[in-house]
């Protein structure tokens, strides 16, 4: 039973993420969810169109984070950890992604103002004036998310593997 509590906070914990992420990246460039990905749902509301999102994008990510980790803390001879002492673990990760993802935006910010870098000539073409470091903004915010997510699960899985292995043997 810890085993599937644990697969459904890594995926519960993952679509929170999400939806948190993508009502913030909604508001910094609509067009990356209108313009940039296939419709999904027939609304122009950053609100809902997070929503729809957040959970569409990240389930993925979250079932394989969360039986990852629980194969890491469950799996094998050596004592098991719960699924409210992994919890803190998935909690930092997200944090972590959190943290990292906006610095990656804020770095392409400053890179595409600067023009060190610059969004394709084909996306650039389909977006309206002025949206072409936001939308590039999203696409390297939400990238960064995606690989540090799932880096940051293997990482995770260690961390929980071993402190297992600080934990007495079973008798």
């Amino acid at each position: 039973m810890e085993f599937l509590k644990i697969v459904a906070f890594g995926l519960f914990a993952a679509v929170t993420y999400g939806v948190i992420h993508d009502q913030v990246t909604a508001r910094v460039c609509l067009e990356y969810f209108t313009i940039g990905h296939p419709p999904l749902i027939h609304s122009a509301s950053p609100t809902l169109l997070a929503f729809a999102w957040g959970f569409v994008a990240t389930w993925w990510v979250g079932l394989p984070l969360g039986a990852v980790v629980a194969m890491a803390a469950q799996s094998g001879a050596r004592p098991k950890l719960t699924a409210a002492q992994v919890r803190p673990y998935i909690l930092w990760l997200l944090v972590a992604v959190a943290v990292l993802a906006s610095m990656s935006g804020l770095a392409v910010y400053f890179l595409a103002t600067h023009q060190v870098i610059a969004l394709d000539k084909d996306w650039s073409a389909l977006l309206p004036e002025g949206t072409q470091i936001p939308f590039l903004v999203d696409l390297w915010t939400h990238t960064a998310s995606y690989a540090f997510g799932i880096v940051g699960a293997a990482v995770v899985a260690v961390f929980v593997f071993r402190k297992r292995l600080t934990l007495a043997p079973p008798a």
